[in-house]
């Protein structure tokens, strides 16, 4: 068993958050020692899923509403697994956006590296991507498409 104050450095979380997830019904059935929360594993483990979901995007009260399904048992199994499976898309189209903005940063790295070997601007405001190293020219043509 763990204190809150070990939970908290364990996982890099101050006291107030966690004594906000007990308030919001987070854990259900914490043990308590004259008052004291007490974090067993099955708390450590809802802590890994709660932060799991809320940088997945998820609020507060809907993280609230899968730790009353993982309580009601396992008739709640598919509203679990369809929230999971929501997450992980919406997880995996933030990935795609954000490795755009990976490849836009990686060309203008290698266009101004260009620039500072070239003392200017003037060859590379003519290039074409057919005529930039290949991981480059893939990284601009990311960076440039209109979809996403």
């Amino acid at each position: 068993m763990y204190t809150i104050g070990q939970v908290s450095e364990m996982f890099d979380l101050p006291v107030s958050t966690l004594r906000y997830y007990d308030k919001e019904g987070l854990f259900p059935g914490i043990r308590r020692d004259s008052g004291i929360r007490k974090f067993g594993e099955k708390e450590l483990e809802a802590l890994r899923v709660i932060e799991c979901l809320k940088k997945s995007g998820l609020e507060i009260r809907d993280i609230k509403q899968f730790m009353e399904w993982c309580v009601q048992g396992s008739e709640t199994y598919p509203q679990r697994r369809e929230l999971f499976l929501r997450q992980k898309a919406a997880v995996e189209e933030e990935i795609r956006r954000m490795n755009r903005v990976l490849d836009m940063l990686n060309f203008k790295c290698w266009y101004y590296e260009q620039a500072i070997k070239d003392g200017n601007e003037d060859r590379l405001a003519h290039i074409r991507p057919e005529d930039m190293p290949e991981e480059i020219q893939q990284a601009y043509e990311s960076a440039h498409s209109i979809s996403a």
